[in-house]
């Protein structure tokens, strides 16, 4: 009887190659299943944004073929009048401005504070603020919009006294008095909203850097600072962007907290500063309950706008990532 006892200490030739051959065969199994679920996976994900894709679009198309307008450019919105008149020129336009609004406010933020957490702060400090950044990212948006309407706006309007006494002439930055519920309060909402978003991807992408590299450039004499520029930030470039492309993405498609904050309305305001203008989003849900059927088809064509806009930047970001390899941190 072959027993463990018994067996061979040295197994024979054909032991060793039937035991390599079942662990082979084991092996291919896993890959198999492994290769099939991934592929079922990355399927699935194409066949539910194409199922989205579809279903916008057929409802767009009723709409906008009944709008007696022009989508495009029309400064109005009464889908439920008959003839139905909507456009969501207003709507881009506050969409993409307050967007660019926070990345501008928000992103060289987030990058100091990545820094100072991964490569400034004691570690018993860095540990605490890091938890905290984390935590802000959890907060939900409708708190944020409470915030903004009951602290914030009312603590604006100085500062925009201001920027109306020193800026006014411009137009852009001039200020009637008006509760500040505008497109630049709703631009400082957003970029507090996505600021811990983008510090936490980012300081993640800056702690992977060499440190090989980093050690290199202080052993010939480098500053932090330009050890930092020279090693940490190169590196951390594509994740920089990353991080990014996921703040602008929650700040296109932000609901409540813009809801709550904007004191909307269908004419495009020269000045960032007075109340007015409208998003994507906050029109879908400010409207939704009220409108009749050829209302929620046309808010449905304002969704595929936003769909498309949030398509286009996150594609216009993985090409740049893609034809600038010096922007890849293997290449750092």
């Amino acid at each position: 009887m072959n027993t463990p006892a018994n067996r061979p200490a040295n197994p024979s030739a054909n032991e060793r190659k039937s035991q390599r051959f079942g662990d082979s065969l084991g092996d291919r199994l896993g890959d198999r299943i492994f290769s099939g679920l991934s592929r079922g996976s990355g399927i699935a994900l194409l066949v539910i944004m194409a199922a989205i894709a579809l279903f916008l679009a057929v409802r767009a198309a009723v709409a906008i073929e009944a709008d007696e307008g022009n989508f495009l450019t029309t400064f109005q919105w009464n889908a439920n009048a008959d003839p139905p008149v909507f456009g969501i020129a207003v709507l881009l336009f506050g969409t993409v401005v307050s967007s660019v609004i926070a990345m501008a406010l928000a992103v060289p933020v987030a990058v100091g504070i990545a820094l100072f957490i991964s490569h400034y702060a004691p570690r018993r400090l860095a540990t605490p603020i890091a938890y905290l950044v984390d935590l802000l990212a959890a907060v939900p948006s409708i708190v944020y919009g409470l915030w903004g309407a009951l602290y914030l706006v009312p603590r604006l309007t100085g500062l925009y006294e201001w920027f109306d006494d020193a800026f006014g002439w411009t137009r852009v930055l001039s200020y009637d008095g008006t509760p500040a519920r505008s497109i630049m309060t709703v631009g400082i909402l957003l970029a507090i909203m996505i600021l811990p978003i983008i510090t936490s991807v980012t300081r993640e992408v800056f702690r992977q850097a060499p440190l090989l590299h980093q050690e290199a450039a202080m052993a010939l004499g480098a500053t932090r600072w330009e050890v930092i520029r020279m090693t940490v930030l190169p590196f951390g470039r594509s994740g920089v962007i990353s991080a990014s492309m996921l703040g602008l993405g929650r700040a296109l498609g932000e609901t409540m907290a813009v809801a709550t904050v904007l004191s909307p309305s269908f004419l495009i305001n020269p000045s960032l500063l007075e109340s007015g203008g409208g998003t994507f989003a906050q029109n879908i849900a400010s409207q939704f309950k009220e409108a009749g059927s050829m209302g929620r088809d046309a808010l449905i064509a304002s969704g595929l706008v936003l769909f498309l806009l949030t398509l286009v930047v996150n594609g216009a970001a993985r090409l740049i990532i893609a034809r600038r390899r010096e922007y890849s941190g293997a290449a750092a």
